[in-house]
């Protein structure tokens, strides 16, 4: 039976702007929400939402997700659709892969490569503001950035790992395998726990974190909303 502290991980929005990311969070009461340019993420602190707060986030960016149950949301709202992810829970010890390729940390020197990276490959979740959530990780191959993997969403127990992401002509390279164990091990070294959200339609992705000791604890829907 898990522990009350797992059940976090069922609302992950909110508990990550309750704890690590309150100096992110924009507070509409029963909705808490990343400021805009950091993620475009808000969640509900139980199933009582109502449509004046998710109004209010809209009016703040045009295309967003709620996270965990399915909002209530006016007319001047669209569902754009529904992306359920399985949330996988890392229940491995330490992470033991072999790491040949070499690891940069991304500074801020490195900004705007991650931003176009992650965004050529998983358009529309990664903000000009992101990379503050966390540290982010990347390899490179001529002097171009080739693949990273990065922390987002925090709480006082658990990190997401996330922004796992490889450009398309170098997939195949174990690049994925490697960045994902590096940021799982600083994690732990951290004494938190590692976690992540994949569309349950990515059998390739599903597959590599199962081996790199992921395991499924359920599913999670992340609601895409659109200002009209």
């Amino acid at each position: 039976m898990e522990s009350a502290d797992y059940k976090k991980l069922d609302n992950p929005v909110w508990h990550s702007l309750n704890e690590s990311h309150k100096d992110f969070a924009i507070n509409y009461g029963n909705l808490k929400c990343y400021k805009p340019d950091v993620c475009p993420f808000g969640g509900y602190g139980n199933g009582n939402n109502n449509l004046e707060e998710i109004a209010s986030y809209a009016k703040l960016i045009n295309n967003f997700f709620i996270v965990g149950n399915k909002p209530l949301f006016s007319n001047e709202l669209v569902l754009k659709n529904e992306l359920v992810c399985l949330q996988m829970i890392w229940e491995g010890s330490i992470a033991g892969v072999e790491i040949v390729e070499k690891i940069v940390k991304l500074n801020h020197e490195y900004e705007d490569a991650l931003f176009g990276l992650v965004n050529l490959v998983q358009p529309g979740y990664f903000k000009n503001k992101t990379s503050q959530l966390g540290d982010y990780y990347g390899i490179f191959q001529s002097g171009n950035l080739v693949a990273v993997a990065g922390e987002r969403m925090k709480m006082d127990d658990f990190v997401e790992v996330s922004a796992i992401v490889t450009h398309p002509e170098h997939t195949g390279k174990g690049y994925a395998k490697q960045l994902t164990a590096h940021v799982v091990n600083k994690i732990l070294n951290q004494h938190k726990k590692p976690y992540l959200h994949v569309a349950e339609t990515n059998t390739g992705a599903i597959s590599l974190y199962r081996k790199l000791c992921f395991e499924v604890r359920g599913k999670i829907s992340f609601w895409n909303m659109i200002a009209l």
